[in-house]
């Protein structure tokens, strides 16, 4: 019997060992603790895909909910949260601050207690508070811009991989309107970073657009904090391109739900008054989304993602407009998007304001019958890896051109007599994922495809989707194949 025949016969058997006896789509307890230590997990090849998912909520927007109601005056109530590392982190660094945060639901409601407007202390503490953020780029940057304008002694640190991403341009946004000081201590003006802070001083200030929106709006969350005690409204004005505009809307959207007032125009963005307690309401992940879509262009099937609508606060769900263009059938109704077909053709499309759905992207056009052009995304350089030359490489590792732009790629898709040429005897293909969650997940959607490809470290979804092995397992009907890690000697 061929080894991917005899894979899916063992698993088949042992299906009860690894599924939750109260939910045929949730893993059990020692299956879970396999999967986390597991080096690989295999995919295997599929026809069209049909299903119904639901993502768990957006990280983007739970992290934004988080951070505006722990600065809140009163008690607000989060449902449909995340419950996943990102999420994980920037609770705990509030708690650490003196945020109270009460989880149920299986951390999918939280109730947090605000801070409230307390005027800064002019007295800083003679040991700074250590925060670790691990590799969250958006608890980093929301909480260095938060704890400037609320003052005290802070060190933010994560692992190397943040000590690697650049925080500079936030930094020297800060530094004129800050009473005290604040500095990135690695090369390049990289995390830790360092805050010995009174608060906010001025109410305006100028910041650099075009490496990561979340510069933006982490001072925008933080200036609600800082005209609530200056009494004045705070202007922030944006030099140069602004990536990720999308995003931007989205924070300013959230910050509203809590009471502040924010007024925008191309390039200046005013903030006042004091955030208040609410029951705020967080929407699935269109970013995640955004692979069940895919799974369905790839395959030619048809999968509705339920509760991601066109009216999301989520600029993602902009990416099934591409995949229309490439041929997939789109409709949406109340209930949510759902896409049918292959995705044939290649495209030319700028994909700034959706540029985390770049790798996914890049998965369905190497088996489109055309090259895709993607524009815009020179910042995506800049994230959890180097998500244009490390997606490159592994394109290419399948067999794929690429061409590398200043901006983004052009990917080649795979010739279909070299898809046709691989079989369940083919050799593996191990797939690196750098730690990235999106590249995880996205690779994964090749194997939808191509037979014996191993995703290396499968754990690395627990950024932003721990169950995403699940549920595209559920979706496929039968399960992975896992590769147990080395012994440690």
């Amino acid at each position: 019997m061929p080894p991917n025949q005899q894979q899916r016969a063992q698993l088949t058997a042992n299906q009860n060992t690894t599924r939750n006896a109260e939910s045929p789509h949730e893993p059990s307890r020692d299956a879970l603790r396999k999967r986390a230590v597991a080096s690989c997990v295999r995919i295997l090849p599929t026809g069209p895909l049909f299903g119904v998912v639901e993502p768990p909520g957006s990280k983007s927007i739970t992290n934004r909910a988080l951070l505006i109601a722990a600065m809140a005056d009163g008690t607000s109530r989060l449902t449909g949260a995340l419950a996943s590392e990102d999420t994980e982190v920037m609770i705990q660094s509030l708690r650490n601050i003196g945020v109270t945060i009460k989880r149920s639901a299986g951390g999918r409601e939280l109730v947090v207690t605000g801070l409230g407007s307390a005027p800064a202390s002019k007295d800083l503490p003679d040991e700074p508070k250590e925060l670790f953020i691990a590799n969250s780029g958006t608890t980093v940057r929301f909480l260095t811009a938060a704890l400037s304008a609320i003052g005290g002694s802070y060190v933010l640190k994560g692992v190397t991989r943040m000590h690697q991403r650049p925080i500079g341009d936030l930094i020297a946004a800060i530094q004129p309107i800050i009473d005290g000081t604040i500095q990135a201590t690695s090369p390049g003006q990289c995390p830790p970073v360092e805050i010995e802070s009174r608060g906010w001083t001025g109410s305006r200030l100028r910041v650099a657009g075009s490496v990561s929106s979340q510069y933006l709006s982490g001072l925008m969350m933080a200036a609600s904090i800082a005209s609530s005690r200056h009494k004045d409204e705070i202007q922030i004005d944006v030099d140069g391109e602004l990536v990720s505009r999308t995003y931007v809307n989205m924070t300013a959207a959230v910050m509203r739900a809590f009471g502040a007032s924010v007024t925008a125009d191309e390039t200046s963005f005013c903030v006042s008054n004091r955030y208040q307690a609410a029951n705020y309401h967080i929407e699935p992940d269109a970013s995640a989304a955004s692979y069940f879509w895919a799974a369905a262009a790839i395959t030619g099937g048809k999968i509705t993602v339920r509760n991601v609508t066109p009216r999301s606060l989520q600029g993602d769900v902009g990416f099934v407009d591409v995949l229309e263009k490439m041929g997939s059938h789109v409709r949406t109704d109340e209930n949510g998007i759902t896409v049918e077909g292959r995705a044939f053709r290649g495209v030319d499309v700028d994909m700034n304001t959706i540029s985390d759905t770049v790798q996914t992207i890049a998965m369905v056009a190497l088996f489109a019958d055309s090259p895709t052009r993607v524009r815009g995304v020179a910042h995506n350089r800049f994230k959890e890896t180097d998500r244009i030359g490390d997606l490159a490489r592994e394109c290419r590792r399948l067999g794929a051109t690429v061409d590398e732009h200043q901006d983004g790629l052009t990917i080649h898709p795979l010739a279909e007599e070299d898809i046709a040429a691989r079989s369940d005897t083919s050799p593996p293909i191990r797939m690196e994922t750098y730690n990235d969650h999106r590249m995880a997940m996205s690779l994964s959607l090749a194997g939808l495809k191509l037979p014996n490809l191993d995703i290396a470290n499968p754990s690395c979804t627990g950024k932003t989707y721990p169950n995403y092995w699940s549920d595209l397992e559920a979706l496929t009907g039968h399960p992975h194949f896992w590769t147990p890690a080395e012994p440690t000697k």
